[in-house]
Formats: C-alpha cells, sequence, structure tokens
C-alpha cells in the first residue's frame, strides 16, 4: 500500500467516525459538472484491504444513466472509494435503458462479481438477475434506489429521502412566509418516477409540510392535479416536466400568478423555470415562483445565484460511496455491518436493512459554504 492510500484511508475512517458519532437513527454530462476531483470524501468510512484468498473481491457498479451529471460523480466516487480499499471494479452506465442495465449487471454475474452496487433504472425489472447472484453467492447492495419485489437484497445505503421532501416544502414555506402572509398563493406539485421508489418519499415528505397549507386554503393547486398518480414524471425527464408546466400555466393560470412549484429534481427544474421564462416570467413585473430542486446540480446551483430557482437539495455523493464501501467490506469479512435504519424500506418482499445520510438544503445563502467549502466543487466550476 503506498503512503498516499495510507493517508487516504486514515483520513477516510476519522471522518466517518465522526459520522457515526453524529448518526442517530443522453450524452454525457460535461466534467465541470461533476464533484472537484481532489476534494476529499466527507464522512468516508475507510475499509481496511478485503479479506480474500490473494485476488483482489470485484466490484460490479451499475449506475442508470450519464445524461444526470449525479450519477457520473456516483459512479467515479465509487471507483475512488473502492479501488482505494484493494477492490477492482467495474462500473457501468445504462442510459434510462432497462434491457440495456438488465444485460450489464448479467454480465457483471457472468464475469465474477464478488459484489454488485445496483442504482436501479426501474427497481421491480431485476428479480430474475439477483436471483442468479443469489445463487452465486454475489453481495447485492441497493444504492439510493430500492431493489423491490425480491429478497436478493442485502443492503440499501441512500439519503433520508422523506427528509428530501421535506426540506423542498420548508423552501417553499420559508420563501413565502406561510406561517404568516395571508395567501392565497398558488402552488403546482411535481413528482418524480413512478419507477423509483424515492419519488414516492420524496412527494410524501413534502405533502407532509404543504398538505395542512393546501386544507387551509392558503396554498392553492389551481390544476386540481395532486398525487403522484397525476404528477409523476416518468425517467425524471426535463422535456416532459416542461411540457406538462407549459400545459398547465396555459390552462389555468392565463389570468393568475403561480407562486410556488415543487419540483423534487434539479434537471426537472431546469425545463419547467424554461416554462415559466417562456411567458414572461423572471422579470421585474413578473418575478419568479419559487421553484424547487435537488441533487445541487451545476446548472441549478448558477440558476439560483441568478434568481431563478429558489433552491435544491445537496446530497453530498463522497459520502454515499464512501458509506457503501465501507458496508460492503464489513459484510464480506463476516463483520457488524454499519445500519442505521431497520424499519423504513419495506421493498414488497422484506425490509431492508439501510444506512440512511442527511440532506441539505441549499439555497443563496449557504450554497457556498455546503459546496464549495466542503470542497465538492470548485468556484471555478460555478462560475
Amino acid at each position: 500500500m503506498t503512503k498516499r492510500t495510507w493517508t487516504m484511508l486514515l483520513t477516510l475512517s476519522m471522518v466517518f467516525a465522526l459520522l457515526l458519532s453524529a448518526c442517530t437513527a443522453g450524452a454525457p454530462a460535461p466534467a465541470t459538472d461533476a464533484p472537484a476531483a481532489d476534494a476529499p470524501a466527507a464522512d468516508a468510512p475507510a475499509a481496511d484491504a478485503p479479506a480474500t484468498d490473494g485476488e483482489a473481491k470485484l466490484v460490479g457498479i451499475s449506475m442508470p444513466t450519464q445524461s444526470s451529471s449525479r450519477w457520473i460523480s456516483d459512479g467515479e466516487n465509487m471507483v475512488k472509494v473502492f479501488e482505494a480499499a484493494g477492490y477492482e471494479t467495474n462500473l457501468q452506465f445504462a442510459e434510462d435503458d432497462i434491457p440495456t442495465q438488465l444485460t450489464q449487471i448479467e454480465s457483471m454475474v457472468a464475469n465474477g462479481a464478488d459484489v454488485l452496487v445496483i442504482a436501479a433504472i426501474d427497481g421491480a425489472t431485476l428479480t430474475d438477475v439477483l436471483q442468479k447472484a443469489k445463487d452465486s453467492g454475489i453481495l447485492v447492495m441497493a444504492y439510493d434506489r430500492l431493489l423491490v419485489n425480491t429478497d436478493n437484497v442485502d443492503y440499501y445505503s441512500t439519503f433520508d429521502n422523506f427528509q428530501v421532501g421535506v426540506l423542498q416544502a420548508q423552501q417553499i414555506v420559508d420563501a413565502l412566509d406561510l406561517e404568516n402572509a395571508a395567501g392565497p398563493f398558488n402552488i403546482e406539485l411535481f413528482g418524480g418516477s413512478p419507477d423509483d421508489t424515492n419519488a414516492y418519499y420524496f412527494y410524501d415528505g413534502a405533502m407532509s409540510i404543504l398538505q395542512p397549507f393546501i386544507d387551509s386554503g392558503k396554498l392553492v393547486v389551481q390544476s386540481g392535479q395532486m398525487g403522484m398518480d397525476q404528477v409523476s414524471t416518468l425517467r425524471w425527464d426535463a422535456a416532459t416536466a416542461q411540457a406538462r408546466m407549459d400545459n398547465l400555466l396555459s390552462a389555468y393560470y392565463g389570468d393568475k400568478r403561480v407562486d410556488a412549484v415543487l419540483s423534487p429534481y434539479d434537471g426537472l427544474s431546469i425545463g419547467i423555470l424554461s416554462s415559466l421564462k417562456g411567458v414572461g416570467y423572471g422579470s421585474a413585473e413578473q418575478p419568479m415562483p419559487v421553484v424547487t430542486g435537488q441533487d445541487a446540480e451545476i446548472p441549478s446551483v448558477r440558476s439560483i445565484l441568478a434568481g431563478e430557482q429558489y433552491g435544491t437539495i445537496f446530497k453530498d455523493t463522497r459520502e454515499l460511496a464512501a458509506v457503501t464501501a465501507q458496508m460492503v467490506d464489513a459484510a464480506l469479512k463476516g463483520e457488524e455491518v454499519p445500519i442505521n435504519n431497520t424499519t423504513t424500506y419495506d421493498n414488497g418482499v422484506k425490509v431492508v436493512p439501510s444506512y440512511l445520510l442527511v440532506p441539505h438544503s441549499v439555497d443563496i445563502s449557504n450554497w457556498e459554504e455546503l459546496l464549495i467549502d466542503s470542497g465538492y466543487y470548485t468556484m471555478d466550476q460555478i462560475q
């Protein structure tokens, strides 16, 4: 082990100790949209060299797409952390195509992967290949998207997804001063992809905050469209969100103003903002509504600085990669696997033991502290 690798692992181990003490519970995006290459892996637990019979264990990493800079960052962070700990890796992106992801995972199983780390496009479509993985003795980690309708998933690493929605809704509450203002204010609701279990947690978390204001009449959904069956956005597609916002504005806001839009993801937010700007929002006479987001992607950070998107939710993917590596390493060594949730994530067959990380609300007041000072981005990437 080189001195540089030893130093990295020692640092990661110290940071992870702090994390545990604090916890109680389609073209590739440009490289500038990824976290800073030399940024430290915050909250990163170190994994010692894996227990092997002389050969490095192979980790197959299946990511859904490269069309979002977030997933590129996740994949690259995991490769960095796993390889620093002595593992070999095979990183694949499926470009939001379910048959492609299935084929890639089947290939990982056939080629002798010891571990599968899967961020599924559709968590219900991998049942057969996960059975093959189980039959081959492969450890299966669901990564930030739950694998459902199967017993063949060992652990889940993710963020507190209900809390993500709570934070998004709280941005709307704070920006409109709903606790004190008379209202009423008009709001429209957007949900994530219906084949992603996280989308329901995001929506439910947000509605736990917004529903009382809707019930009291202080918030009004002019379209009447509520519930994931009406507001979901398949594959988190920005163009779909923009088209729906176009229709909402045309049908319900000819003589009314929209004051807020609940958007669960930055990619959707950019499409929603384009629709709003197309009918005159963003001018001195017609300020932008409060538009939320998630993942702190570069275009949305720039939009926040430009006074367009109100805020986003920052989920430090360095932390998630590091925790995933720690869980894998402990499981392979027969040690106690770090988990902090055994009740929330029922996949239809079992409750999957999980580790939940803490998301952070980002707006104009704290973006530099959370995104630049932490080393996630450099200032040059934002400007």
